[in-house]
């Protein structure tokens, strides 16, 4: 394990513990002093009068707003699909490709593609909801909700297919044989759902639930490509706007600060899930 150990604690280890020490400091790379303010950084972001504090909640609360919308259709579109291709049929291996594809583009790739597709101008979509009769001249990237529902039906489309792959190896690992004794038993469709495929998937699900959560947590290029945070920093996320404030304002002591509370968060977040999933697992 020292090769792996060695890795770990050069990229993972040894930037984690720079990343701390730089949020200690008023550190601004333009200027070679770089003065020490103990916790002074994380006391403004929680200070509503300083200028970061109240900036820094938004950017959560849009983080909010965009985990919330997205995480349920990341977890049952995919589980959907995963199901669907689970069957047997002509053309399987076809289908299952076209469902993964989008998921190897960049992030640069489908974010300029939907940027100019949803615009509400010359956008493709808005031309296709008037030929539908619908209406055509909505702003999906400068007015919300439109663009919270573009962000989320963008990441949808660009990520399911690797939320379906690993739905999709987990029903390959339910032995068949437990399908069989509950058609034997007369149970239907949704009870064999129930009460196989689901409990079958607990270990997958949890994987598949905290990944996303971290995920839709740390969206970023969704909202800088396509909508630049617009309308009025509506959707500018706490990645979005820990990249500005330390990538262009240079305040890399607030942003790593930021950084930091963000990631004690989502640690919150993971526990919590943890334990969900362990006591319904003792319940049972």
């Amino acid at each position: 394990m020292a090769p792996y150990l060695a890795l770990f604690a050069t990229f993972v280890l040894a930037p984690i513990g720079y990343g701390l020490w730089i949020s200690l400091h008023e550190w601004d790379i333009n200027f070679p002093a770089k003065p020490f303010v103990g916790l002074g950084n994380y006391r403004e972001l929680f200070d509503p009068a300083s200028v970061d504090g109240p900036r820094f909640w938004a950017a959560m609360r849009a983080t909010g707003i965009f985990t919330a919308l997205s995480l349920p259709f990341l977890l049952v579109v995919p589980l959907l699909v995963a199901l669907l291709m689970n069957g047997r049929f002509r053309g399987r291996d076809l289908y299952r490709a076209v469902y993964f594809a989008p998921y190897v583009l960049g992030v640069a790739v489908v974010g300029l593609l939907w940027r100019f597709l949803l615009d509400g101008n010359i956008g493709m979509v808005n031309h296709y909801l008037g030929v539908l009769g619908l209406p055509d001249d909505t702003q999906w990237t400068t007015d919300t909700p439109a663009a919270w529902w573009a962000l989320v039906g963008v990441t949808v489309w660009w990520t399911l297919g690797f939320n379906a792959v690993i739905y999709l190896a987990g029903l390959q690992d339910i032995p068949a044989e437990l399908y069989e004794a509950a058609r034997v038993d007369g149970a239907g469709a949704w009870s064999r759902f129930a009460h196989v495929t689901l409990p079958g998937l607990r270990p997958v699900l949890l994987f598949v639930v905290n990944a996303t959560l971290l995920a839709s947590a740390n969206m970023f290029g969704q909202s800088y490509l396509i909508t630049a945070g617009a309308p009025a920093d509506e959707t500018k996320t706490a990645i979005f706007l820990i990249a500005e404030t330390g990538l262009r304002r240079f305040e890399m002591g607030t942003a790593s600060a930021m950084s930091f509370v963000l990631a004690l968060a989502l640690m919150a977040a993971s526990a919590v899930l943890f334990r969900i999933f362990r006591d319904r697992q003792e319940d049972r």
